[in-house]
């Protein structure tokens, strides 16, 4: 990105393809599609947060995982989440998608229970732990995550920025609850926390994109790279920096840009 002309250039190239990208079709294919199935906010919030943990991998097999895993909630995840009992908890035992397995689910169920009982809520617990800087927060919310009793092998189903991750899975689920978005694609439930905040989820395809476009030189996609990335979003659009996921991830997953 050398000089305004390209980058002026680039934004309208990109917000055609935030056009293109960023409407209701999107859901159909994405696994942002598992929170759209519920009206109640805590209940988006827990459906989102457990499917953007276990979203990597195949789109069909994380959309697929992702309902089994309602249904296996009863599907109603903030009652199961607040009023579980142990037999409930044993249904979860077989769940399995990738390297998250059963034990890491009903952990992951028991530190919401937490968050909801203690915290206030992930919202809330976003919010308290946010000092203008998500990545931060991010890292101390990993800790307030596992202040449940855990196997030490659940901890690496949370990234942690300031351990160089790119934490691509819950900057994807933190866009999904804060950024405010007219398509009615991404859900703006958070008010207490800005858009203009938010960090790129960065992936495969989309660091990929992003390097052709110029907007990312650093060759591994992890908490560099992001910090790089969303410097030059944020020249694009400082207030909604985060739309260009669609563009660039549409971009990569649609177009093989």
């Amino acid at each position: 990105m050398n000089n305004d002309i390209s980058i002026l250039d680039l934004k309208d190239f990109l917000d055609e393809k935030v056009e293109t990208y960023n409407n209701p079709k999107f859901i159909e294919s994405d696994p942002i599609q598992i929170p759209h199935t519920f009206s109640k906010k805590e209940d988006i919030e827990i459906a989102g947060f457990l499917t953007a943990t276990i979203a990597w991998g195949n789109r069909k097999s994380i959309i697929n995982n992702a309902k089994k895993l309602m249904a296996l909630l009863d599907n109603a995840p903030h009652d199961f989440v607040i009023n579980h009992n142990e037999a409930d908890l044993k249904k979860l035992e077989p769940f399995v998608h990738r390297t998250f397995n059963g034990i890491d689910c009903i952990t992951f169920i028991s530190a919401l229970q937490n968050i909801y009982l203690n915290h206030n809520g992930l919202e809330h617990l976003f919010y308290k732990l946010n000092q203008n800087n998500l990545q931060i927060a991010i890292s101390k919310f990993k800790t307030v995550f596992f202040e449940v009793e855990h196997l030490q092998r659940t901890q690496k189903h949370i990234s942690d920025p300031l351990k160089k991750s790119a934490a691509k899975r819950i900057n994807m689920y933190l866009r999904w609850m804060i950024r405010k978005d007219n398509a009615g694609v991404d859900f703006g439930i958070w008010d207490s926390l800005s858009p203009s905040e938010l960090s790129c989820p960065l992936d495969v395809h989309s660091g990929n994109v992003a390097r052709k476009l110029g907007l990312l030189s650093r060759k591994q996609n992890d908490a560099k790279a992001l910090n790089e990335l969303d410097v030059n979003l944020r020249i694009l659009d400082k207030n909604d920096p985060v739309k260009y996921d669609f563009a660039l991830f549409g971009l990569g997953v649609f177009e093989k840009f």
